[in-house]
Parts: C-alpha cells; sequence; structure tokens
C-alpha cells in the first residue's frame, strides 16, 4: 500500500614488535561486534517502529468507534447521480492510501439498469459495482471510489478496481448502445486521470479477465478497440468537477 552508523576503535601502539598493534574496546568491555549488531538491532527496531506507526496513522478509521468523515451522496464522478448500495456489499476503505487504484473493471449487468440498482441495494446480493451506465448514457454512482466494492471474485482485484457495470445482456449486441460506450467512456477518463491509470487494455479490464472469476463479461459483442478509442479522446476532453448529488 526508511541509517545506521559505526565508531571504529582507536589504534595505538602496543609496545610489541613492529607491525603488531591491538584494537582498543570500550571501556565497558563490549565489543565492537557487539556495538555494531547492537546498534543495527536499535535502527531494525526505529525503522519498524516508524512503519507502524504509518501503518496505524492510515488505518486509524478502521479503529472501532471511529470512522472517518464522509458527505452523504457525494460523487468522484460529476456526471453521475448518487445512489448508494447496501453497506453489505462493499467495505469501507480509503483508497489510495491503504491500496492502490491501479484497474478499471467493466462489467454487463446480465438485466435492466433499475434491476441492477435495486439489487446492489440489497444485503444479501453480497455484491456490487461503483457505477452503473445505462443505455441511454446515464450514470449512477453506488459506492465510494474511497472504498472496496464487491465486484470481482478476487480480493486483490477488488481492493485495487474501480467497476464499472453496463446495462445489457453478453450475447445481445443491440444492448451496446452508442450513448452507453461514450457515456461510459468520459466516466473511464476521469477515473483513470483521478488515480492516474494508465490508459491501456492492462489497466482496462474486463471481468472475464479477472483471476479466478467465472463471469464472460463484457462478452464478446463489447468492442474493445472502438470503447478504447473514445477513452483516448474522452482523456483529452476537460473533466467534469465533482459535486454532491443525491438521488433515491
Amino acid at each position: 500500500m526508511g541509517n545506521n552508523g559505526s565508531t571504529r576503535g582507536a589504534r595505538k601502539p602496543s609496545g610489541k614488535s613492529a607491525g603488531s598493534s591491538s584494537r582498543k574496546k570500550p571501556a565497558d568491555g563490549v565489543s565492537r561486534r557487539a556495538l555494531l549488531i547492537g546498534g543495527g538491532a536499535v535502527a531494525a527496531a526505529g525503522t519498524v517502529a516508524v512503519l507502524a506507526r504509518d501503518r496505524v496513522k492510515r488505518l486509524w478509521w478502521q479503529v472501532p468507534g471511529v470512522e472517518k468523515p464522509r458527505k452523504p451522496g457525494e460523487l468522484d464522478y460529476a456526471g453521475a447521480t448518487w445512489v448508494a448500495a447496501s453497506e453489505a456489499n462493499w467495505r469501507r476503505a480509503d483508497r489510495p492510501d491503504d491500496f492502490p487504484v491501479d484497474r478499471v473493471i467493466i462489467h454487463v449487468t446480465q438485466g435492466s439498469f433499475d434491476s441492477a440498482v435495486k439489487v446492489f441495494q440489497d444485503p444479501a446480493h453480497q455484491a456490487a459495482t461503483h457505477y452503473i451506465v445505462g443505455q441511454d448514457g446515464r450514470v449512477v454512482q453506488m459506492i465510494r471510489e474511497l472504498d472496496v466494492a464487491y465486484q470481482a471474485g478476487n480480493r486483490s482485484y477488488n481492493e485495487r478496481g474501480v467497476g464499472i457495470e453496463h446495462e445489457g445482456f453478453v450475447d445481445r449486441p443491440k444492448d451496446l448502445t452508442k450513448a452507453m460506450y461514450e457515456s461510459s467512456a468520459r466516466l473511464t477518463a476521469s477515473i483513470c486521470a483521478r488515480h492516474g491509470i494508465p490508459v491501456d487494455q492492462e489497466h482496462i479490464i474486463g471481468h472475464v479477465e479477472v483471476p479466478g472469476t467465472d463471469h464472460t463479461d463484457p462478452g464478446p459483442h463489447w468492442d474493445w478497440d472502438r470503447y478504447m478509442e473514445l477513452v483516448r479522446r474522452a482523456t483529452t476532453a476537460p473533466a467534469p468537477t465533482p459535486s454532491a448529488k443525491a438521488s433515491g
């Protein structure tokens, strides 16, 4: 998600034959080797303590009874409307401080826009993505990008990814509309810009590419060449300014 120093003992004539000498020991009789090892241990302990303090500082909000301040309905993407997912479908986090965000994961809902919103509000579902994009281009944000969505069936990819669902079915190419592609591309470009994610297919991936998953979305009809070109174009366009907006 750092110094170490040492002092050599003084050398002095011993009164023995030429070329012979002895190394002065510390007054308390502790050897130079012990000093070096002890000094290294102290330095190492200090380093561990600093790292521990740093980790505690980054994870302070996970202490029971302590919560990081949030604004209800706050958006990461100004083009979205906020509708909160059930808290059972995501995990509170402080990305990118605790987990680096380095992927956008593309999904297809296998259902309607409204049904996807409804199921992500259902605590029994145990899964959700950060965003849903409709066939008409509308965007709803359901989880903050700060937080970990249970989206990919792989803990590491969940912790490092921002997920986008797209309304439709993987076996119906007509569901992948022009408005959806263009709206999603603007969203993905915005996510990449916020988190410094490279605009390429190593970092913008389909759910099917996540290790260990049994999903096939976004499916064989998803036009990756078209989509990536739209994302690249949107990357050079002015980014919308996030604002607080709530719905539902």
